[in-house]
């Protein structure tokens, strides 16, 4: 079974217990330069994860990161920038909405007469707005239930 070290944890459980790296791989019976790797975030190999473990007492799995945790947290990352970049473009949409709203307006006044001119297109260009809408409520629900599945909440 392959692990993947928890390099903020195991650098957090070394600070706390106020060792330094030098102590920590006398402990363990490894390199410091190992300890370094491990703590930066490289690969470590479960020979080295199991010394770790025996210097700090604990089982290997306590050392390892949630490969479950660490996929829903990446799912809800990636949900969280698809929402945020779907509800910019309804605000950019809203926005070239009203300043045409002011332009057909300001074209019906021009032309003059007692019928609003530019009604169909301000109709049509209303039903792609409420759409637009539509779409940014699916992906939120949709994004919101893809989370809550990943995370078996």
């Amino acid at each position: 079974m392959s692990f993947k070290a928890d390099a903020a944890k195991i650098k957090r459980w070394r600070e706390e217990r106020y060792w330094s790296q030098e102590h920590v791989a006398d402990l363990a019976g490894i390199g410091l330069r190992t300890i370094q790797r491990i703590e930066n975030g490289e690969p470590a190999s479960q020979e080295s994860l199991k010394a770790l473990a025996a210097a700090y007492n604990v089982d290997v799995i306590a050392l390892s990161v949630d490969q479950a945790a660490e996929a829903a947290n990446t799912v809800a990352r990636r949900n969280a920038k698809t929402r945020a970049a779907i509800r910019l473009s309804l605000w950019i949409h809203l926005a070239g909405y009203a300043i045409g709203v002011v332009v057909f307006v300001g074209i019906s006044i021009g032309i003059g007469g007692n019928t609003f001119v530019m009604k169909w297109p301000l109709i049509w260009w209303t039903v792609g707005f409420v759409s637009h809408i539509a779409t940014v409520l699916i992906v939120h629900v949709a994004t919101r239930y893809q989370e809550q599945v990943e995370t078996g909440v």
